[in-house]
């Protein structure tokens, strides 16, 4: 429980008027008009209505008190974290000679009139290298080499991609001249259908890439063969750890089409398809970039030469992690770089250290504290007079506005020679918002108390959002709730995920494994001895609605429909919706009676009709029974799965 904050001055504007009325009365007392018509009472409430602003203001003091006293703790403002995109360069025409694409490249979202393009930088280098076909083989699931068709194609003789009956496992090899990392080869087909009725959204055929110790499957962005049965093109997106390899005898870079299982309810292959020409080239590359831009060699200023110098950068919030901050400091010598630290606790007066507050963007030098035997200690070396001070590079930028949807970024800021254009096949992940002030005073008392001790599940939880900045939620379950074993705490993590009118990706909602990582690593260092912490994402329990709305006279249905859809899909949103904008609750059921209230605020709509509930696995798409009162786990959230509204005119 919060304790009371003292109100320094309780008076307000009729207070302050009052009081001056019976002054009046007291000293002048032949002032017997007291209206509000006369003179002298205006100027008594123009004086009141100023004197309240005055007190209003002073009893912001507390505040400010409180919030200086966090920063004698040592807590600071969060930074927002970059969201990372994987962006393919797309070539004018297939590569005859390697493309680079160096760090820092700038692509962007479109502009629009009520919209500022977002701007990611690529976080490494892309060599994007030409290739062409080297070798065919075919291997069937229970034969233990592969069977060679490079000569037969050569010849133009049709060649079975698979086994008669394909099955399982079967596999099309296909050997580049050389391995291809993070580059997307164009397959061209001409082929014999055969295997007719597979489904070409669920194809029982995957693409894999051989990165020199085990196959890893690669992403299909254009399939125009619907599985090998059409000719057309195949657009493979390969891994970065593509590597070459010897197979059957034959040294290359190696990719396969495998015969996959797939559900009951979509059909496979009743013969093999027949492959009679196939050839391969390089037309794009894939690189990872960061919701941030990059600074180059920014001038902060020059050294007074005493101790606690702050330098403020020109462009804030700085990203942490990104971009490689480094300051540097002219010296005899030339530029001297110098190391960043998190305090200056260790820090002796020779070494080289800085503090950078991402948030404000401001670079600290160590301060100069007196002992208790009257001297002086600096903490952290002071750059000397008159020496210059740069950051040689740093990027700004972060928030949830990075996570955009798929195919959102199409601007590439600056011209590549043989790059047509760019575009983002998979929607934008791991964007957070900044910590703000309230956020952080409600994060002090966990701080105070833990001291980077992980203890009770608020320590757990705490120390996970620090280690972990780019999370959208923790949770932390203890032991013997659920079935979190004796000795042992859960931690549910929700990454930040990109949100197209508020619907999200259910692959999303998965944390990478570097994520899950970092955390635990966090955690073991902080934990209590004998317990065991186990870092997870939450049970998700998916639920679809059905509703039927009337709309208003004279308005467009489709207009109606879409903006109910997307109050759904707001509402109903594990990461920013629930009654406050934040998520929704952890174990909250989902009420139709809510649904009701949310339908009926939509602008457009006269009144709703129908509501159902229905419990959905958003994995399989399985829809539940109709219910009006959808019951959640204690320590599970939902996920919207394919809401449906029918808008009715009157």
């Amino acid at each position: 429980m919060a304790l009371p904050a003292p109100n320094l001055d309780d008076r307000r504007f009729q207070d302050l008027v009052d009081d001056a009325k019976r002054m009046v009365m007291r000293r002048c007392p032949e002032w017997t008009d007291h209206n509000v018509s006369d003179p002298g009472v205006t100027l008594i409430e123009t004086f009141a209505f100023m004197t309240d602003q005055l007190l209003f203001r002073l009893n912001q003091v507390p505040d400010r008190l409180y919030v200086k006293f966090l920063e004698l703790i040592g807590l600071r403002l969060i930074p927002p974290t970059p969201a990372q995109a994987g962006v393919t360069f797309w070539l004018s025409a297939p590569a005859i000679t390697p493309v680079g694409v160096v760090t820092g490249t700038n692509v962007a979202t479109l502009r629009t009139e009520h919209d500022e393009s977002v701007v990611f930088s690529t976080s490494e280098d892309l060599q994007i290298l030409p290739c062409s076909l080297s070798f065919v083989a075919t291997q069937a699931a229970d034969a233990d080499g592969q069977v060679d068709h490079t000569d037969e194609l050569r010849m133009g003789q049709s060649i079975p991609a698979f086994s008669p009956v394909p099955r399982v496992d079967d596999v099309l090899l296909v050997g580049l001249s050389n391995p291809v990392p993070n580059c997307v080869v164009r397959l061209d087909f001409d082929c014999r259908v055969e295997g007719v009725g597979v489904h070409p959204d669920h194809p029982p055929l995957r693409w894999e890439a051989w990165n020199g110790t085990e196959w890893r499957r690669c992403r299909v962005s254009t399939d125009e063969t619907g599985a090998l049965n059409a000719n057309g093109e195949i657009h493979v997106h390969v891994p970065g750890d593509h590597e070459s390899a010897v197979l059957g005898g034959n040294a290359a870079g190696w990719l396969r089409a495998r015969v996959v299982e797939v559900d009951a309810d979509w059909p496979t292959y009743e013969a093999s398809p027949f492959v009679a020409a196939l050839s391969a080239s390089t037309i794009g590359g894939t690189v990872v970039a960061s919701h941030c831009e990059i600074v180059e060699e920014e001038i902060l200023g020059d050294s007074e030469g005493v101790p606690g110098q702050q330098f403020s950068v020109a462009r804030a919030p700085v990203v942490i992690g990104a971009g490689d901050a480094a300051l540097e400091i002219m010296s005899d010598d030339g530029w001297q770089e110098w190391t960043r630290v998190h305090n200056f606790a260790a820090s002796g007066p020779d070494d080289r250290h800085y503090i950078l507050d991402g948030t404000s963007g401001t670079v600290h030098f160590g301060p100069a504290i007196r002992e208790p035997d009257g001297g002086l200690r600096q903490y952290g070396a002071v750059p000397p007079y008159g020496t210059t001070l740069r950051l040689r590079r740093y990027a700004t930028g972060g928030g949830r506005v990075g996570n955009v949807g798929k195919g959102a970024i199409q601007t590439l800021k600056s011209s590549i020679p043989f790059v047509s254009r760019v575009e983002n096949i998979e929607a934008a992940w791991g964007g957070v918002d900044g910590e703000d002030i309230e956020e952080a005073k409600a994060r002090g008392p966990i701080l105070l108390r833990t001291r980077s001790r992980a203890v009770t599940a608020e320590d757990y939880e705490a120390i996970t959002q620090e280690a972990a900045p780019d999370v959208a939620r923790v949770r932390c379950v203890t032991a013997g709730d659920e079935d979190t074993d004796a000795g042992s705490v859960r931690i549910l993590v929700v990454p930040a995920a990109a949100e197209v009118e508020g619907k999200i990706d259910f692959a999303e909602l998965v944390p990478s494994e570097e994520t899950l990582s970092r955390i635990s690593e966090r955690l073991d260092e902080v934990r209590l001895i004998g317990t065991r912490v186990l870092v997870s994402p939450p049970r998700f329990r998916g639920v679809t609605v059905v509703a039927r709305v009337i709309a208003r006279p004279r308005l467009d249905a489709a207009r109606v429909r879409a903006d109910a859809l997307e109050a759904l899909y707001r509402y109903l949103n594990p990461i920013s919706g629930g009654r406050d904008g934040r998520g929704w609750e952890f174990g909250r059921p989902v009420q139709s009676g809510d649904v009701y209230a949310l339908l009926q605020r939509v602008r457009g709509v006269d009144l709703v009709e129908d509501v159902r509930l229905f419990g959905a696995n958003p994995v399989t798409g399985e829809r539940g029974e109709e219910t009006q009162r959808l019951d959640v786990d204690p320590h599970s959230l939902i996920f919207s799965y394919e809401h449906h509204v029918k808008v009715e005119d009157h």
